[in-house]
């Protein structure tokens, strides 16, 4: 096996020992399973004791000559693919029914994540009959619980040259270069972000610089920009949230961004168009076995399924199975041989969603070394800032829950770089999320966070191909190391990779302005039409047709889910032709609003379900079923349950005796009869008598807010509680809290009360 360059060799190990190279064409052998350890080597050079710099600068002038050759095979690799794609891809009914009726395909794919989706758009162009199939949603899984970074891997160079780790090197290496690529083929969905790294310690600034400075060798002419050094004066600057305190400087690098579930869709939505008979809500119930008449051995051939949707079962044969899920890697292997050994180390990343002023509109900052020894980003991402990430054993789960330890445990880390003026808040939390990467083991290993972001690909006795690790930038090398062991192994007839330069679902005629003409031409508002624009590529257009006509005189047209967030609801219709077939979908996957604020996706949930519902011709019962489905999605896997647990009924109120008489003062204007509670009519009273108009269901949401016992009322306690909780920032946007306090303070002058929720921290 050989990249299209021609300038790597493969090596393949059986155990500890070395077999026959795939590029040999020799069958395997072994009665255990091969262990198919794709390793790329360069030729020639080594990282050994005092060398190690010069062997650094010395690949990096290799790489520039495999740069320089390599433009030739974007361009090649690109305008080599023979197979036809479609203007549309095809609908789910009709790929349910390809995969019914087909009666062997040459490649099924068992996993609809980034490197699931990538293996069937790599089978897929080299002219192999694929098929997908995913049991939940495409990027439900850890391909969209991301960091959002495109990245080679600062720490793991770090490492590469502190231990003297050429398996490191080479994967930081790999990474740089698939980076480079990803940029490419979907730059409507990616782009460079400048990342600070500040310095506290004058010994520091010539140590990371000389660290940094590497980073850009290894990347070579695929380096996004040049690193370079600031002095404390322009850092504050570019970054004014940092903490001035002892601020040396700092050393700014590049590295990439992206929005990773949309750019999973996009990966899934080209192999389709490209005649992949892709599948979400597919579920695998077993691995079909047939008997080899030469060998007398059992081989894989096909799957049972279930569309989930509909409860249906129906096989589905293939030459070759390939095994791409991510954390449920070992079991699906279980189904082929239930002793076969874990490869598998899950290990659990938390991130939080904080409001964008928290960070600069394009910069991001890395904490090098946290207290216990990790490394955490502060990314500005979709007009807010995402912080992470953690890293620790967990047990593999379809819905892994942020704690509130590890939620705590970067909020610190964040305090400790931001200025004493920026109060980081508890209550500034608007979503959490966990992730479980698939780390390969190392049975040396004491700790995941020692283990190899590498990836490693194995075929079985009976020919059941895994590729198990890696990385999210890798994606593409990984898949192509896929199914090149795949043709090897199964002995199908295709060529080489052809998805190096390959564009993704959007790209082809994607500029940086054309949001311009979606204003222009449709009357969209700018941020909507830069929206679509950077998430849907040039199929924005499509989007914008079907937007409805907001009756005012601007925006013409799209009308927003959320008055704070660009979604429209035009993208609700469109996403269900992209596949979304549950509420779930929508609010995470096809738009972010889970991600960014959970209390905005529960308020844009009535209108998503009812729009589905229209779409998908649901009954009055789904729908209820599918808002509580969502809202239990936001509630324990996106961080709604950790706001509930920082207001109970049992929570502390700690305020001095000043502030419990003026609470008691303004709760008691509301509460005229000295009830104890107020209700919406008491509210309303209040409203009233100073002219102003709420709805009634925007009266109950905001009472209902507040109301820990749910009975409809709320308390004295349950309000002292609550101004408690703000006051210690553990709550943040609370709109009763502004109300009240706003028709106090402005009672006689009939002010109008602001009632939009104002951030909606958790």
């Amino acid at each position: 096996m050989q990249e299209v360059s021609g300038l790597l060799a493969h090596e393949v190990h059986l155990g500890m020992l070395p077999v026959t190279s795939l590029d040999s064409g020799a069958p395997y052998g072994g009665a255990c399973c091969t262990l198919l350890c794709i390793k790329k080597a360069v030729k020639g050079t080594a990282l050994i004791g005092g060398g190690a710099i010069a062997t650094v600068f010395g690949l990096s002038q290799f790489s520039q000559y495999r740069n320089k050759h390599g433009t030739f095979v974007h361009v090649q690799a690109a305008e080599a693919v023979t197979v036809p794609i479609k203007n549309h891809f095809p609908t789910r009914e009709e790929q349910i029914l390809t995969l019914q009726t087909t009666s062997e395909f040459d490649v099924l794919v068992i996993g609809g994540g980034a490197t699931g989706c990538g293996c069937a758009l790599d089978a897929v162009t080299r002219g192999l009959k694929t098929a997908l199939l995913e049991r939940d949603d495409f990027s439900s899984g850890t391909s969209s619980r991301s960091t959002k970074l495109i990245h080679g891997g600062v720490r793991y160079l770090q490492k590469a040259i502190m231990k003297l780790d050429f398996e490191q090197y080479k994967m930081v290496k790999e990474a740089l270069e698939e980076r480079a690529n990803l940029l490419e083929i979907a730059p409507h969905l990616s782009a460079p972000l400048p990342i600070m790294l500040p310095v506290y310690k004058w010994w520091q600034l010539p140590y990371y610089w000389f660290g940094i400075k590497l980073y850009d060798i290894v990347a070579g002419s695929q380096c996004l920009k040049s690193s370079y050094v600031l002095s404390k004066s322009r850092a504050l600057e570019l970054f004014p949230m940092l903490r001035k305190d002892e601020l040396v400087g700092a050393i700014v690098y590049y590295d990439g961004q992206h929005n990773d579930a949309r750019m999973n869709l996009a990966i899934a939505l080209t192999a389709a168009r490209y005649g992949a008979a892709t599948a979400n809500y597919a579920e695998v119930l077993r691995l079909l076995k047939t008997t080899d008449a030469a060998s007398g051995k059992e081989r894989v051939c096909g799957v049972r399924c279930r569309d989930v949707l509909t409860g249906q079962e129906f096989d589905v044969k293939a030459k070759c199975v390939i095994n791409a899920t991510g954390p449920f890697t070992d079991s699906v292997r279980k189904m082929d041989d239930q002793e076969v050994p874990n490869i598998c180390q899950p290990s659990a990343g938390v991130h939080i969603v904080m409001p964008g002023y928290y960070s600069p509109d394009n910069m991001g900052l890395l904490d090098p070394a946290t207290s216990d020894g990790r490394v955490i980003f502060f990314l500005p991402w979709e007009k807010m800032t995402i912080a992470g990430t953690t890293d620790s054993p967990t047990d593999v789960t379809s819905h892994p829950i942020p704690t509130e330890e590890d939620i705590n445990f970067i909020l610190n880390e964040v305090r400790n770089y931001l200025s004493v003026d920026v109060e980081v808040r508890r209550g500034d939390v608007l979503a959490a999320w966990s992730g479980i990467r698939p780390l390969v083991t190392d049975p040396n290993s004491k700790d995941t966070q020692s283990i190899s972001r590498n990836h490693v690909v194995t075929i079985s006795d009976s020919g059941l191909v895994t590729i198990a690790g890696g990385k999210w930038t890798t994606y593409r090398a990984m898949a192509q190391d896929t199914i090149d062991a795949a043709i090897q192994a199964h002995d199908l007839k295709a060529g080489s990779s052809k998805t190096i330069g390959l564009q993704l679902q959007g790209a082809e005629d994607w500029s940086p302005t054309l949001y311009i003409r979606l204003v222009q031409d449709y009357g969209l508002e700018s941020e909507v039409a830069q929206h679509l624009a950077s998430t849907y590529g040039d199929k924005a257009f499509e989007v914008a047709k079907i937007a409805q006509v907001t009756g005012k005189r601007w925006p013409i047209v799209g009308k927003r889910l959320v008055s704070e967030f660009p979604y429209i609801e035009a993208e609700v219709v469109y996403g269900v032709k992209e596949y979304a077939r549950t509420a779930v979908d929508m609010i995470s996957r096809r738009t972010r609003l889970a991600f960014l604020n959970v209390q905005a996706a529960e308020e844009a949930l009535p209108r998503i379900v009812d729009i589905m519902g229209k779409e998908l011709n649901w009954s009055e019962q789904k729908k209820k079923e599918e808002f509580e489905a969502a809202k239990k999605f936001l509630y324990y896997e996106m961080g709604y349950k950790v706001k509930s647990d920082q207001l109970t009924d049992s929570s502390e109120i700690s305020l001095v005796p000043s502030d419990i008489e003026r609470y008691k003062k303004r709760f008691h204007m509301f509460d005229k009869d000295k009830k104890g509670f107020i209700t919406i009519l008491d509210v309303q009273r209040v409203l009233e008598s100073i002219s102003v108009q709420i709805a009634e269901n925007t009266l109950h949401e905001i009472l209902n807010e507040v109301d820990l016992n749910k009975n409809g009322q709320v308390e004295l306690n349950e309000f002292l509680q609550l101004m408690s909780a703000i006051q210690k920032g553990h709550v943040s946007g609370s709109r009763l809290a502004v109300l009240m306090k706003t028709a106090e303070e402005n009672l006689r002058q009939r002010v109008v009360i602001p009632v939009d929720r104002s951030g909606g921290g958790l």
